[in-house]
């Protein structure tokens, strides 16, 4: 049982997130395809199977230290879970490990593919759960976020996790839902998103008619797009379809406000989208161009000098010459 102790400060500073972001989702991805799963990931599984060979077995570890272990891994791999992870980053594989997909291999064929229909699902569960704060409080929202979560103030406790005590000292809480979450209520992961504050992940798997929309046949789309400008900065063009700001990026993506400014910058330097400030905050979307990239169209040529008009002409007349 892990216990996290909370103070005024601490609920005071207590916020929900979006998403842990696509490094996270990817580790439990991970986790999930090497356990057995339950019928609302069948889908997923059926299709992930024909793109990924199955995980072996995983001698020597438990569950627990396993998912441990790929979280760890997630969050090492940098901000773009596409990318190779650096030599040097994580340990070598195991004895007997060296076969298996590693992360940036399973974002690509198990969560890439499904991951706008992926953000949209859990924005609309952060909405539900914004709506038990606006109702009781940032109490009533710890109290509802597992049913087998246990909040009696001022300490959460959370099963089938690490054994021990942790003590926010005034930090606060970030509290994200998750899809791929199956086997824990909750996970809490530090993030680098230099904020210094503790994520509490909590698991909020879809009910059998939301898995039939999360787990539809996806087209090749978001993995032409992720090959052309990294995985990340598609993310953040479709999330830009609404307009949101910088820090609003970083939360729907999982990483931090430099990394969102960053993509932002080379998004905006390649006419992707279009920035604008709005008091202290700067506001983007995505520019015509943007869309017609996500949309797989060609694009309207934006103003520029154009050739003098020809009229037509009527059959039989002749045009005049200089």
């Amino acid at each position: 049982m892990q216990r996290i102790h909370f103070s005024s400060v601490d609920l005071a500073r207590t916020r929900l997130r979006t998403s842990a972001g696509p490094l996270v989702e990817t580790a439990f991805a991970a986790f999930l395809l090497g356990r057995g799963v339950g019928a609302p990931y069948a889908g997923w599984r059926r299709q992930v199977g024909t793109r990924l060979p199955p995980p072996p077995p995983r001698p020597g570890k438990g569950p627990g230290a396993e998912l441990d272990d790929l979280v760890r891994r997630a969050l090492e791999c940098g901000a773009d879970p596409g990318r190779a992870t650096p030599p040097g980053a994580v340990p070598p594989p195991a004895p007997g490990t060296a076969n298996r997909p590693d992360l940036p291999d399973i974002w690509r064929a198990a969560v890439a593919p499904y991951w706008d229909k992926i953000l949209e699902y859990l924005e609309a569960d952060c909405e539900a759960r914004g709506r038990a704060v606006m109702a009781g409080g940032v109490e009533q929202l710890l109290s509802t976020a597992h049913p087998r979560i246990t909040w009696t103030s001022p300490v959460l406790e959370i099963p089938d996790g690490p054994e021990g005590d942790v003590v926010l000292g005034g930090r606060g809480l970030v509290l994200a839902p998750s899809v791929f979450l199956n086997h824990r209520p909750g996970q809490l992961i530090w993030l680098q998103d230099g904020t210094g504050r503790p994520t509490l992940v909590v698991s909020a798997p879809p009910r059998a008619h939301e898995a039939a929309v999360l787990w539809a046949e996806p087209d090749e789309t978001p993995e032409a797009l992720g090959a052309l400008v990294g995985q990340t900065r598609a993310a953040a063009l479709r999330v830009l379809r609404a307009a949101c700001t910088t820090s609003e990026l970083a939360d729907r993506l999982g990483i931090s406000r430099a990394g969102a400014s960053q993509h932002a910058a080379v998004l905006r330097s390649t006419g992707l989208i279009t920035s604008r400030r709005v008091r202290n905050s700067m506001l983007h979307s995505v520019s015509p161009l943007g869309l017609a990239l996500l949309d797989g169209r060609p694009a309207r040529p934006a103003g520029g000098p154009r050739g003098p008009r020809r009229e037509p002409l009527a059959r039989g007349a002749v045009r005049p010459t200089a």
